[in-house]
């Protein structure tokens, strides 16, 4: 007779809770059970000693295998759920269990949540729906609080049926290509009049190992974190001369090209018309997950 696994129980009793995240962010019941069953068997790898809230460390698991999951469906190309929900699944009990899902949170809303970007449905679900922090949901979409604000304020309007006014996506491209052309011309003072006195600029562990792999050819050494605007406004004075604007999830930023694929790309969040944060990311994991339209 095997002998139970130390955290078995806790973990039971935060299935449930477990279930329902994972079934709000995916809309289907087998794949919500099949994340649920993937966090088990992290969870049974994993010693004890190295996790603190369970109920954190679980829920973030489940949280970014959901992510996975729905940006796996996105590279297949596959529907969403709602309009063909039969077709997706091989049993009647789960067709049955996805429209008794459909009917409880209303089949508008899972239409909604269906057309939004995974990114933006994951920081949706978590934070308007089982109130994580920004703080805790940005780890799990690798974005800044944020961005991840961002993203669920984006998300909220769409389940609102809100739509943005045009006047502002058109302003913070403005801001965005103003930027750009003023770090291309080396215009200090341009940037600092576009940056927040307390912006901050964030570069992901592949940007700051390229910065220092290429100090000897003139590029500045980047730290994964940046703040104030004299700072960060002299570390772009002079640069992204290839830098070619773009959609990034739906907002404004800007892509390094090379080829097909972007090498890079920054995102930018605007409040008040100044640039407050800034997220540098050349992991080619991460850009991989970004929905990018480079504008020609």
């Amino acid at each position: 007779m095997s002998t139970p696994h130390p955290l078995a129980e806790q973990f039971e009793a935060n299935r449930n809770h477990l279930r329902s995240v994972a079934y709000r962010i995916l809309g289907s019941r087998t794949e919500a059970d099949d994340a649920v069953q993937e966090a088990w068997l992290r969870l049974s790898r994993t010693e004890s000693a190295e996790l603190g809230n369970l109920t954190g460390w679980l829920t973030t698991v489940v949280a970014r295998l959901c992510l996975d999951m729905l940006r796996a469906r996105k590279v297949r190309g596959e529907e969403p759920l709602a309009p063909a929900l039969v077709e997706h699944h091989a049993s009647e009990t789960s067709v049955a269990d996805d429209l008794e899902f459909a009917d409880s949170i209303g089949l508008a809303l899972l239409v909604v949540l269906d057309s939004l970007s995974p990114a933006e449905r994951v920081c949706f679900v978590l934070h308007d729906m089982f109130n994580l922090t920004f703080e805790e949901i940005a780890p799990i979409v690798n974005r800044s609080p944020a961005a991840a604000r961002q993203l669920a304020s984006r998300a909220r309007r769409r389940v609102r049926g809100a739509r943005e006014p045009e006047g502002d996506l058109r302003r913070r491209r403005e801001i965005v290509s103003a930027f750009l052309a003023a770090s291309r011309e080396g215009n200090f003072q341009a940037l600092l009049a576009l940056l927040d006195p307390n912006v901050t600029l964030n570069a992901d562990r592949a940007a700051v190992e390229f910065s220092a792999a290429r100090r000897g050819e003139g590029m500045p050494l980047l730290e994964p974190q940046t703040r104030g605007a004299d700072t960060i406004a002299n570390l772009f004075k002079g640069r992204t001369q290839a830098a070619q604007m773009a959609l990034i999830d739906g907002e404004p930023g800007c892509v390094f090209p090379r080829g097909e694929k972007p090498r890079g790309a920054c995102e930018f969040v605007i409040e008040c018309d100044r640039i407050v944060e800034i997220d540098l990311i050349l992991d080619p994991d991460s850009l991989e997950a970004l929905e990018i339209a480079v504008e020609e």
